[in-house]
């Protein structure tokens, strides 16, 4: 008669190793990094604009001494530039940020600023 051989212990599995070799898992993993990214890049691409309008805001206002307040998200009319404000003495001062890395900076949009206070004549215009 022959002995009855001992089994040899079947290993278990890891349940680690058990869940990953799901092809649902894996498939929904890798699908949320590509989604990820793919969000990432979408609101970069959205935001990349004001990224760069608020650098050039925060530039020109240390070197006026002014406030930075803030900037629209996107170029509205397509001149390359996107409004900005920013406070300087009491005032806020009406920008035009550029909307490109090439073209970092501001300029202050006389066609929105307040007009200046004139001192001087104080008559009336005759007439009116």
């Amino acid at each position: 008669m022959t002995e009855p051989q001992a089994e040899a212990p079947t290993p278990t599995p890891n349940r680690l190793q058990a869940l990953f070799s799901d092809w649902r898992l894996k498939f929904a993993v890798i699908g949320g990094a590509i989604g990820a990214v793919i969000l990432g890049l979408f609101l970069l691409n959205f935001f990349w604009q004001h990224n760069i309008a608020s650098m050039g805001m925060r530039s020109w206002s240390a070197r006026a001494d002014a406030n930075p307040i803030e900037c629209m998200i996107q170029d509205t009319n397509n001149d390359g530039y996107v409004s900005c404000t920013a406070m300087l003495q009491g005032e806020v001062v009406p920008l035009e940020c550029g909307a490109s890395i090439f073209n970092m900076g501001c300029r202050v949009n006389y066609g929105a600023a307040a007009p200046p206070t004139v001192r001087g004549n104080k008559s009336r215009i005759p007439g009116g």
